[in-house]
């Protein structure tokens, strides 16, 4: 964690770009007085209701099916504390540190709202946990989308109570209290509506589609990069890429990547020859159809990070405190909105890794290559080439199908069927994840082959008398690949190491920042 960066939290939501300084970033926290001025008039709307003798639901009753109980006074700050205890319930293994903190922050950002109803020094507290790097254990399953993520965002209120077990900034795990004490920070005492407040929300699948939304976004460019590159070692043509083709039919994702395939392409001596040695009518539709499988993937994207500002916005609470005092209680912790699009992104990136798998095994079969060796081997039967990294491929998007089945579809009625129609966000979001890093090693495969067979194809023109035939942008790719570790043509070798080097090379955004240096930025 750098904290070198700072990010402001006022009552008016936060941005992607916020989630992302703070989750990956270690950007520290700072609170407007705007928020504290807010959060602070919704408490006093708190601390008059719950002096009155009727009940109201978070406040002066319990939760859930239990919410028929109306709680007496001296027994509210047990109530509240025990709902923490009780709903800090996951199992499993921990989930990533990166996950948690977007989870807090995201809370804290509601919190700032002014609509939850807590005091101002909860949202101080929750603010000076994530500034000392103090990260809560939370566990990868108990959350069923609704009311929101409650056992994970429970994992992390027991951290405000000095409670639980919590990672340090050493990345040690050790119990809550002593952290909180070593940052002289002060374990939060709840109060009416606090306890409840810090866990009725979509914080959790919300932070993971932030951060999906920003990794997909970067492996569309690199997408498009190998998929330019495969074209170009096949011998297909640019024409299909035409501007004026994809006008046709204006999806703007679509555009894009056609555009930025074009680009990488320019300069290339390789694309557009083969009618005159093997005549073809068209390019199979792994190749030809290219922008329209990663354009609607694009067009995907861009709908589910619509759908994320639009809860960066809002304030996710039951009940809600409103601007003229009524605290009424609503449905808008149910994580349908986000689990669709969750879903939705699993799907695009199942498409896009098989029609980049389907590309690397043309570039590996003699017969549907245009003169390509065997698998790329050098010497075919002795070496078997890259015939097994394919295999890994393929197993990868077979892993990818199935995590394509989509988690929002589901529903396991809960709290004696008072929470009789869930979300399953979370669920979406741990998958969508893992879907995630299988399309970065599927794309880096793709780069490996593509890679390899643009090495042969310039052999090739070397040995014939002619220059370099390879794109520009192609052959910077190639040497900033070489330069990262993944290796060339030649025997075979042990090939784990290559690939995790490919792999290395796309996730760090060398691939893009490759291309880049020669077409100038890439949509």
């Amino acid at each position: 964690m750098d904290m070198q960066s700072t990010v402001v939290v006022g009552s008016d939501g936060v941005t992607a770009e916020d989630v992302l300084a703070v989750a990956r970033g270690g950007a520290r926290i700072e609170l407007s007085e705007q928020a504290l001025e807010r959060v602070g008039a919704a408490r006093r709307f708190i601390e008059d209701l719950a002096a009155r003798p009727e009940p109201v639901y978070g406040v002066s009753t319990g939760f859930g099916a239990l919410a028929v109980r109306h709680i007496s006074p001296e027994l509210r700050a047990r109530l509240q504390r025990n709902i923490v205890r009780s709903h800090a319930a996951g199992m499993g293994p921990r989930v990533e540190r990166e996950v948690v903190r977007a989870l807090m922050f995201l809370r804290l950002k509601t919190v700032a709202s002014g609509h939850t109803g807590v005091r101002p020094e909860v949202l101080r507290t929750m603010a000076e946990v994530l500034n000392a790097g103090i990260t809560p254990v939370v566990h990868e399953y108990g959350s069923l989308g609704c009311s929101g993520d409650l056992a994970p965002l429970s994992h992390c209120a027991m951290t405000l109570l000095g409670e639980g077990d919590a990672e340090g900034p050493d990345g040690r795990v050790r119990p809550a209290g002593e952290l909180l004490a070593e940052h002289g920070i002060a374990p939060v005492e709840l109060r009416e509506k606090e306890g409840l407040a810090l866990l009725n929300g979509t914080d959790g699948m919300l932070g993971m589609l932030v951060m999906a939304c920003a990794d997909l976004a970067a492996l569309h460019t690199a997408a498009d990069i190998t998929a330019a590159l495969s074209l170009e070692a096949l011998l297909g043509t640019e024409r299909v890429l035409a501007p004026e083709l994809h006008a046709v039919r204006p999806h703007p994702g679509q555009a894009t990547s056609a555009a930025n395939m074009l680009k990488v392409l320019a300069g290339s001596g390789l694309t557009g020859h083969h009618q005159d040695d093997a005549p073809r009518v068209q390019d199979a539709y792994s190749v030809r159809c290219a922008p329209q499988v990663a354009g609607a993937g694009r067009d995907t994207l861009a709908h589910a990070r619509q759908v994320a500002e639009r809860e960066l916005a809002a304030s996710v609470d039951n009940p809600v405190v409103l601007a003229d005092g009524r605290v009424e209680s609503n449905g808008n912790f149910h994580g349908a909105p986000v689990a669709y699009v969750l879903d939705f992104l699993a799907i695009a990136a199942a498409d896009l890794a098989s029609i980049a798998e389907r590309r690397t095994d043309r570039l590996l079969d003699r017969n549907r290559s245009h003169g390509l060796p065997p698998f790329l081997a050098q010497d075919a039967g002795v070496d078997s080439g890259l015939m097994i990294a394919q295999y890994t491929q393929a197993a990868l998007v077979s892993e990818l199908k199935r995590l394509a089945a989509p988690a929002s579809v589901d529903s396991i009625p809960s709290s004696a069927m008072q929470e009789d129609h869930v979300s399953m966000g979370w669920s979406a979001a741990r998958k969508l994840r893992t879907a995630v890093d299988g399309l970065t090693r599927v794309v880096a495969v793709e780069l490996y082959a593509a890679a390899r067979a643009l090495e042969l194809r310039a052999e090739a023109a070397g040995a014939g008398g002619g220059a370099d035939a390879v794109s520009p942008a192609g052959r910077a790719v190639v040497d900033a690949a070489r330069a990262a570790g993944v290796g060339g043509a030649g025997g075979d070798r042990f090939l784990a190491p290559d690939l995790a080097a490919a792999e290395a090379f796309v996730r760090g955004g060398g691939l893009v920042a490759a291309a880049e240096s020669v077409t100038g930025p890439l949509g």
